[in-house]
């Protein structure tokens, strides 16, 4: 898929004040500090799309981009919010909750997890929830570039039997790098198959 044009559309709290869903729409959604503007930075081409923080659990706004007028992406907070209140952690999961559960035009929801530490159990209990809720997602490893190849494939492996374990067949595994554009064309060449479909 080549990206023509990508730009900022709305930020909003209130999932009734989302943009009409009248076009497929792509969720990208992991832990705090996961390289999840990263990713979507480097998928879109523009390096200024998503505030990219140092600062874990920044996005706490359901944020959409349309893509070649076509598509909606969306950037949402972070899970596993250690800074933030009780009130705040249970304020954003309704939120998550009510659009990952609701949102008709939601295609697949992109679950981003770092290949570069062992599986952990706020990840595997997301995946498991949306499984449990018949949520198509694709789990998507971040920073492959900071391992070495052996390392990688190493951990990827150690994820899959953990999966395994709960899972009769894994969910489609892309592997990305945003500094090195690893799975780029992976996750757009699927977004585009997904589009054709789409009604």
């Amino acid at each position: 898929m080549l990206i023509k044009s990508a730009s900022f559309l709305q930020s909003n709290t209130n999932v009734a004040k989302l943009p009409k869903p009248d076009k497929p729409e792509y969720a990208f959604i992991g832990r705090s500090n996961v390289g999840k503007s990263s990713l979507i930075n480097m998928l879109t081409g523009n390096s200024k799309l998503a505030k990219v923080s140092a600062t874990p659990g920044k996005t706490i706004t359901i944020n959409h981009f349309i893509i070649n007028n076509e598509w909606y992406l969306v950037d949402l907070p972070g899970y596993g919010f250690a800074k933030r209140s009780q009130k705040e952690r249970e304020m954003w999961k309704k939120m998550l909750d009510s659009y990952i559960l609701g949102r008709q035009n939601l295609v697949t929801t992109f679950v981003l997890v770092d290949s570069r530490i062992e599986p952990q159990k706020i990840d595997l209990d997301f995946i498991s929830n949306l499984g449990e809720n018949m949520v198509p997602f694709v789990i998507v490893f971040t920073k492959a570039d900071k391992l070495g190849s052996g390392k990688l494939a190493e951990n990827i492996e150690n994820y899959k039997k953990k999966l395994s374990e709960e899972w009769e067949e894994l969910p489609t595994m892309i592997v990305t790098s945003s500094e090195k554009k690893t799975g780029r064309d992976e996750i757009l060449d699927l977004i585009e198959n997904y589009n054709k479909t789409y009604s």
